[in-house]
């Protein structure tokens, strides 16, 4: 600044040419020439790469996850924080300004305009805010788009997510009774979007007629729905955040389970982890500021809200109740002519409605027209129709999976009672299925052909020798009456059977 202020003086005030400016100053004509048209240095422009040795041998596994990254859904992508994060855990030691810096040299990111919000203050456990997300996962080894439902509460910034095949209303419901397990308590207001799961009809400003089934969820867990303005999500901007870092930080890299329960089981956990995170502008890590705010939660009620559809179904003549398309066994000995149907999240429940025993439980199936059909529903019908047995699909699919001494001691059972009796006392021992552990079922059969006891209740017996094995009697201890150690021996003796041969001469048989 000062050599450029000599330069500017010496020529505008003084009127010296810039060659004997430069030649007093020992600078460059091109340096004076700069420094008359302006009063201020341009900055340092670098023009070489800084050496960035930490780095260096990360740029390969960093662009790696770029490449990765294009193939995952827009939302779903890698940021340079998620890549930072990474590439720690698998043993980086710079900083991560350093990767944000090649990152953006790797991915630039057009400028979008800024957004302005409110910052908001809510005290313990006034509020939370509730959304849905979705991510793709691995799901036994298939890629799917799955729906999460998170939920936030505005004061500690706890974070409970849970994952489901649809939006639908049981799954918006079992989400809040999960929320509320994991949180201790039920927060006083919960802000949401305009949800048709909630929401029936939007009236004027904040004036809602919301779906009836919601409203006596509300009214067992006793706290109030508040909704957003139409189109204004940022009303909510804690959920609308929290969603996409959930996005980024629980989906990314994409999550792998067997199941649905196995996929919700790695979210609590990472919902667990994310506790020990200290938000910014929060004094103290998540799980401090939760422990505070707990307390303030309304308590939870004596007993979880149902959250399912309910509705009736006739039973078919082919033992089966139809929902949403798909055809459901029930026992085949049923008498009722019409189920109630309770549909939750993940199973359905067909129940008397008579007596509203469940009668039926299967894993809910999201597809349509399918078959869900359970062997032991069939067995009675079997066993008065032997015939059938071979042709049987439910008995066909199980085929395909049971133990291979389930075919032994079927071929053995129609080879020594012929003309259906066979399959009969066959499918009396499938139907042990009903009340015993399949593995324990299995095993007794195994020992009922070692045995040579091949009907239903060799079976049987073989079964409760499993379950209550009967221990030995314990040897009589005759030590300490030396009068009566001759008794020890009884028992022992081997077996004369040439007394049975003289009894039976006797008797003149």
């Amino acid at each position: 600044m000062e050599d450029y202020a000599r330069i500017r003086h010496a020529f505008h005030v003084e009127g010296k040419p810039i060659r004997e400016i430069a030649r007093e100053l020992g600078c460059s004509r091109y340096t004076v020439r700069k420094a008359i048209v302006t009063a201020q240095p341009p900055g340092y422009r670098l023009t070489a790469a800084r050496p960035a040795p930490a780095l260096g041998s990360w740029k390969a596994r960093i662009d790696a996850l770029l490449v990765e990254s294009a193939t995952m859904p827009r939302k779903q992508r890698f940021t340079a924080h998620r890549i930072y994060d990474l590439i720690r855990g698998e043993g980086y030691a710079g900083g991560e300004s350093t990767v944000r810096a090649y990152v953006g040299q790797r991915r630039p990111n057009p400028a979008r305009p800024p957004e302005r919000f409110v910052p908001l203050v809510f005290d313990p456990g006034e509020a939370a805010e509730a959304d849905w997300g979705e991510a793709e996962v691995e799901l036994a080894g298939e890629l799917v788009i799955v729906q999460y439902f998170a939920v936030r509460l505005c004061y500690s910034r706890r974070i409970f997510v849970r994952a489901y095949p649809t939006q639908k209303q049981e799954s918006f419901l079992d989400a809040h009774v999960g929320a509320f397990a994991f949180f201790g308590g039920v927060p006083r207001a919960i802000i949401y979007d305009n949800l048709k799961t909630a929401v029936r009809v939007v009236l004027t400003g904040r004036s809602r007629v919301e779906q009836q089934k919601f409203t006596v969820f509300r009214s067992h867990y006793l706290f109030e729905g508040r909704y957003c303005t139409p189109g204004q999500g940022h009303e909510k901007g804690g959920i609308e955040g929290g969603i996409g870092f959930v996005r980024r930080n629980f989906f990314t890299p994409r999550l792998r389970a067997a199941s649905f329960d196995d996929l919700n089981q790695q979210l609590l956990t990472l919902c667990e982890a994310d506790d020990q995170r200290t938000v910014d502008g929060q004094p103290e890590p998540i799980r401090r500021m939760w422990e505070e705010e707990r307390a303030c939660l309304l308590p939870l009620p004596d007993r979880e809200h149902p959250c399912c559809v309910t509705t009736s179904a006739v039973v078919t003549p082919y033992s089966q109740i139809t929902f949403e398309t798909n055809r459901y066994s029930v026992p085949a000995d049923t008498l009722a002519r019409v189920l109630m149907i309770r549909a939750f999240a993940f199973k359905i429940e067909a129940l008397d409605p008579g007596t509203q025993r469940v009668v039926a439980t299967h894993p809910r199936c999201y597809g349509r027209n399918q078959d869900i059909c359970l062997p032991l529903h069939y067995l009675p019908l079997l066993e008065q129709r032997p015939g059938a047995f071979e042709h049987a699909r439910p008995i066909r699919q199980w085929q395909a999976h049971w133990p291979a001494v389930y075919d032994t001691l079927k071929d053995r059972l129609v080879e020594a009672f012929p003309e259906g009796r066979g399959i009969r006392e066959f499918v009396r021992v499938l139907s042990l299925h009903r009340d015993h552990p399949a593995g324990q079922v299995a095993q007794a059969v195994d020992e009922a052909l070692a045995h040579g006891c091949v009907h239903f209740d060799g079976v049987s017996l073989c079964l409760r020798q499993l379950q209550r094995p009967e221990a030995p009697p314990a040897d009589l201890d005759l030590s300490a009456q030396p009068a009566l150690t001759h008794l020890a021996e009884l028992g022992r003796q081997p077996v004369n059977l040439a007394q049975y041969d003289r009894l039976r001469l006797e008797a003149g048989v």
